[in-house]
């Protein structure tokens, strides 16, 4: 992949949250408004981008072994730096992340990205791809947080959007509804991309076919099938 594709890739194709699911914890927990999800989304973006830059110039001589150590290390370090500077400059919402900040260190995007592509590519391509995924991660949390606070309470980063009539849906701004957003927002982007893949023509032909990618003996011979013999299958 050339450096542009591994940052678009997070953007959509690969977005923590709502393709890979992963970071599902601060996803649900902090997106009760629109502010709290882009801050979270920028202190996953400064830890995971440093990481991979971090990761990728010492994965030559880090052992094997205590790789995973070495990467919750560096993470760590990472995130009492970031909790440093928040606590020094916005402290508002410090107090509004609460406990997630500190897990940053142990969440599922930093130690998988560190894993699965810093540790085996350079510097530059780790810097794409963390600021790829950071950046998906960030409008994911963006547009879910926003979702729930114009639903909740009528507003949009603080600002009211519908006056003193409006009556909020305040199960939006509570547990279950972080789980109906989301469950929304991944049966939505299934659509699009069923969509997708029949205006392309790359739509399978069942759900088993996707997921053994036509490895299968039945899929390989249902496809070398004529069309009009497919039909009647």
């Amino acid at each position: 992949m050339t450096l542009m594709q591994e940052f678009t890739k997070g953007l959509w194709k690969e977005m923590p949250p709502f393709r890979l699911v992963l970071g599902l914890c601060p996803t649900l927990a902090v997106t009760t408004s629109a502010e709290n999800g882009i801050g979270m989304g920028v202190a996953v973006v400064f830890v995971l981008t440093l990481s991979n830059i971090l990761v990728s110039m010492m994965r030559h001589i880090i052992p094997k072994a205590v790789r995973i150590a070495c990467f919750i290390v560096i993470a760590a370090s990472l995130v009492v730096s970031l909790e440093l500077l928040m606590q020094a400059y916005v402290y508002s919402l410090y107090e509004k992340l609460g406990i997630f900040v500190p897990l940053i260190v142990v969440n599922c995007i930093i130690l998988g990205r560190a894993e699965a592509f810093a540790a085996k590519n350079g510097v530059a391509a780790s810097i794409a791809d963390g600021l790829g995924i950071g950046l998906g991660f960030t409008m994911a949390l963006t547009f879910l947080g926003s979702l729930r606070e114009i639903l909740g309470n009528g507003t949009w980063f603080g600002m009211s959007l519908f006056g003193d009539a409006f009556e909020p849906f305040q199960i939006m701004v509570k547990a279950p509804g972080a789980f109906i957003c989301l469950g929304l927002i991944l049966a939505g982007m299934n659509c699009i991309n069923r969509w997708q893949a029949h205006r392309t023509g790359t739509e399978p032909v069942s759900i088993g076919c996707q997921a053994c990618g036509a490895s299968c003996k039945s899929c390989q011979l249902q496809m070398a099938m004529p069309e009009d013999a497919k039909k009647g299958v």
